[in-house]
């Protein structure tokens, strides 16, 4: 983006830019306005625009990437979480913050996407620019619409590298941990709870796993030069129908955020193994791998020389794992704050948007 009275301007043109995306709400399935106004403004612009359901692919300098040189990826998700009641008052801004939802998780880096795109020309730049708007992110891996758009687009699957811009604090979040939840359930026998010993508690046959979790410390393991912590959490309980009967089922949910060293397929089956130790019924839910931490990638390090930015684990999860299973090597680095995600409330400096911005165009240019 151009001068403009410098990093104040450029401050301000990307918090009014957040904004007009913040203020067309887009709570997980309701993407489709959003989509719409996105696409109207890509449509006005560049060479290539591809519609996937209610997802966009922008290619900025055409259809596919030049054999000369390097394809780059930005990617964001248009949803939200589901707004907060009291967060329908539309964007304002308090002091240096721009209050609104989705602001850092992610609209501030869908802002940055289409900044980018706007002002900084393909001579301009070292490669080849694609963006990816998607939505859905927000729910169920299955039911996320970057898998169509990866099945549908196969440009995508051509980039060299893909940033997505999920709130980091403008870190550049390596890898992440993969994801899979369990429903864990133990069978017992009713009985009148004066007389136990005629019954089977179910919540006491799960006593010893609740124990083994309680005692299990996380195990770390490496990746890309990065140290990645895998736990395995229970989060939920449900069991018991009276409050004088004896429990004849119990039900937990597992969650399990495995290091990236592990395939989704070792870990399902580790999760699947303790279940069954303990004597229990095991049903595995919402699969979603780890990703490596491509900190020796070539364009890797170009980002970390070129903007100077920190590096860290992804001790969570999102879509850059998705996009590696389909061969594109991905980080997460945007301006939003972290601690942000999700909240009510929920802000974005207006200061990271500029310094994201910049950080980003000094990676991208020659």
């Amino acid at each position: 983006m151009k001068e403009q009275g410098g990093h104040a301007a450029l401050a301000e043109a990307l918090a009014k830019r957040t904004a007009a995306l913040c203020g067309l709400l887009s709570p997980i399935g309701e993407e489709r306005a959003l989509c719409d106004r996105v696409q109207s403004w890509a449509m006005e612009r560049f060479p290539h625009v591809r519609r996937v359901k209610d997802s966009l692919v922008v290619g900025v300098d055409g259809a596919a990437a030049r054999t000369e040189r390097p394809l780059v990826a930005l990617c964001g998700h248009l949803d939200t979480i589901p707004v907060h009641v009291g967060d329908r008052g539309g964007p304002r801004r308090d002091g240096t913050r721009l209050v609104a939802p989705g602001a850092s998780d992610m609209k501030g880096g869908l802002a940055l996407m289409m900044a980018l795109a706007d002002e900084l020309r393909s001579a301009e730049r070292f490669c080849d620019l694609l963006l990816v708007f998607y939505a859905r992110e927000e729910g169920p891996y299955l039911e996320n619409e970057l898998e169509p758009v990866l099945a549908e687009a196969p440009e995508v699957r051509q980039a060299a590298l893909a940033i997505c811009l999920e709130p980091t604090d403008n870190v550049v979040q390596l890898g992440c941990v993969g994801s899979i939840h369990a429903t864990v359930t133990f069978h017992g026998r009713a009985a009148h709870s004066a007389r136990p010993w005629q019954g089977e508690n179910a919540v006491h046959r799960a006593g010893l796993l609740l124990a083994e979790l309680a005692a299990r410390p996380p195990r770390e393991a490496e990746s890309g030069g990065q140290l990645f912590r895998e736990v395995l959490t229970c989060t939920r309980v449900e069991g018991g129908q009276a409050s004088n009967v004896v429990p004849e089922r119990c039900t937990l949910n597992l969650n399990f955020r495995f290091a990236p060293d592990k395939t989704l397929e070792q870990a399902a089956g580790e999760l699947a193994a303790l279940g069954t130790r303990h004597g229990a019924e095991v049903t595995l839910t919402d699969r979603s791998p780890a990703c490596p931490a491509y900190g020796d990638h070539p364009l890797v390090r170009r980002l970390l020389d070129r903007t100077g930015a920190a590096a860290e684990p992804k001790q969570a999860w999102t879509d850059v794992a998705r996009l590696a299973v389909h061969g594109v090597p991905a980080v997460n680095f945007g301006p939003g704050a972290t601690a942000q995600a999700h909240q009510r409330g929920e802000w974005v400096e207006v200061a990271a948007l500029a310094r994201g911005y910049r950080l980003l165009e000094k990676f991208l240019r020659r």
